[in-house]
């Protein structure tokens, strides 16, 4: 209550603050948590919708992956949909809680691109017609990379970048703000972009096994006797799969030389 105290025109950030700090103490800290901050989001008031949602930002800063898991069930996304949707309270919600809560959907669909449902509520609102267009987000607001992050993650594994990120992030400076962030987003990209090509990698390589396994039945088979015509031309048809995915895998492997355990895939 005092957190989001619309009495109050500014953040009261000592109470955001242990708001955060009781989340991560508790067990069912985050679960509690969503479901308050729903309700006060949903307010009537305008000035408590805002600082409710400043606290959300907040938490999601701060409380880590047990509070992302929670934030991305449609439990809570439901929720926050109830304050955009005229069928709930998007005929009586302000403009501007409503914008806000529209960019902070978006911002998550942007930083948490693994969890499914964020962006399939967010797609689900941009159907409907209740978002018309992407928000453009502030460039010196820092948002927290994907949570939970593969092993060996860029934010883990480049000691240079991420002491750099810290330090930018320690700044006051608006300058060293907005640098973090686009720091953020070139080190979210290129984790991306190697996610992408691990599962590209996982998808080829799962093909080409299922394959050379029906290849070996359909061998078998032709041991013991002649096999039918169609049979014959199904195994041919693998066998040019096969050719199409042999130079493939071998582009693969060329990638994967740094990655013994790929590699050895």
């Amino acid at each position: 209550d005092k957190a989001t105290d619309p009495g109050v025109p500014e953040e009261n950030w000592e109470f955001i603050q242990r708001f955060c700090d009781r989340v991560n103490a508790d067990t069912e800290g985050p679960s509690l948590a969503l479901r308050l901050l729903a309700h006060k989001i949903q307010s009537p008031q305008e000035v408590e919708a805002l600082h409710a949602l400043t606290v959300l930002e907040t938490c999601v800063n701060n409380c880590g992956e047990r509070f992302h898991h929670a934030m991305a069930k449609f439990r809570f996304l439901n929720e926050l949909i109830k304050v955009l949707s005229p069928k709930y309270y998007g005929t009586w919600s302000s403009e501007q809680v409503k914008s806000r809560v529209t960019a902070v959907v978006f911002s998550w669909t942007v930083w948490f691109p693994q969890e499914v449902k964020i962006q399939d509520a967010y797609q689900m609102l941009k159907k409907q017609g209740i978002v018309k267009e992407d928000p453009k987000l502030p460039e010196d607001k820092i948002l927290p990379p994907p949570s939970p992050r593969p092993q060996n993650s860029i934010f883990d594994t480049d000691e240079e970048k991420s002491k750099l990120l810290a330090r930018l992030l320690k700044s006051n400076n608006s300058e060293d703000l907005q640098a973090a962030n686009c720091l953020i987003k070139s080190m979210v990209q290129e984790e991306q972009e190697k996610s992408a090509k691990v599962s590209r990698r996982a998808s080829t390589i799962k093909e080409v096994s299922e394959k050379v396994q029906c290849m070996g039945e359909f061998l078998e088979a032709h041991r013991r006797q002649e096999l039918s015509k169609p049979d014959q031309e199904a195994l041919q048809t693998l066998l040019q799969h096969g050719e199409k995915l042999r130079p493939l895998l071998f582009r693969l492997a060329s990638e994967a030389v740094d990655d013994d355990e790929a590699l050895g895939k």
